[in-house]
């Protein structure tokens, strides 16, 4: 498997970021320990970048399709305004466990809603407008996640998608998740509602900018 960013490169980028704080270092290796799929969370590099969207930006609603362990959500809470919101959608209860005992520990913890169930059904209960969405959850319905969002981001704000080069696969797509994302990318690109640059950080990270 193709490793996009090799580990020596990403942990000297690592070390030249602004640290992350104690809790969101705590959840990343605990992520590790209990399921074995760091990839899974954004980490350091990628979750400093969400930071900064939101500070440039001044965001203050945010829309988060895919929790996992809730390292972004709460990496994003950290520098939203006392109230700003963050909603969050997922569907593992075990994952979000881990998630909410994290974020329990953290003064932003308010600002951080969590609902749990099927997104795409969720979505269609959830008004916009939102300055940010961020997607990073199952590949196959990344389309659908654009199509039912695209509408609720207000114009000037972002939605941003996470793993869009999925370790390279989208090169030469021979599975389910590979073609999703090929398709969506795709998708994305000939939706002229939006400017979009493709950036190579980590997986992959799609930024695209509501006109």
């Amino acid at each position: 498997m193709l490793t996009l960013v090799m580990d020596t490169i990403e942990n000297y980028a690592c070390a030249h970021t602004s640290n992350e704080s104690a809790v969101l270092r705590e959840l990343f290796k605990e992520s590790i320990v209990k399921f074995k799929m760091p990839n899974m969370s954004v980490g350091h590099s990628e979750g400093s970048f969400l930071k900064f969207l939101i500070q440039i930006s001044k965001a203050k609603r945010i829309l988060e399709i895919g929790t996992f362990t809730g390292y972004s959500a709460l990496a994003m809470a950290e520098v939203l305004p006392d109230d700003g919101e963050i909603i969050t959608l997922d569907i593992n209860e075990k994952t979000t466990d881990i998630a909410r005992l994290y974020w329990a520990k953290s003064p932003h913890e308010k600002k951080i809603k969590l609902i749990l169930g099927n997104a795409l059904e969720t979505l269609k209960t959830i008004k916009g407008p939102f300055d940010m969405i961020f997607i990073d959850a199952d590949k196959t319905n990344y389309t659908n996640y654009w199509d039912a969002c695209i509408s609720k981001v207000k114009s000037g704000g972002f939605i941003v998608a996470d793993n869009v080069l999925w370790k390279g696969r989208v090169l030469n797509p021979k599975d389910e998740d590979s073609f999703a994302l090929d398709a969506f990318n795709k998708h994305v690109l000939s939706d002229n509602r939006v400017d979009v640059v493709m950036l190579t950080i980590r997986d992959g990270l799609t930024l695209a900018y509501k006109k």
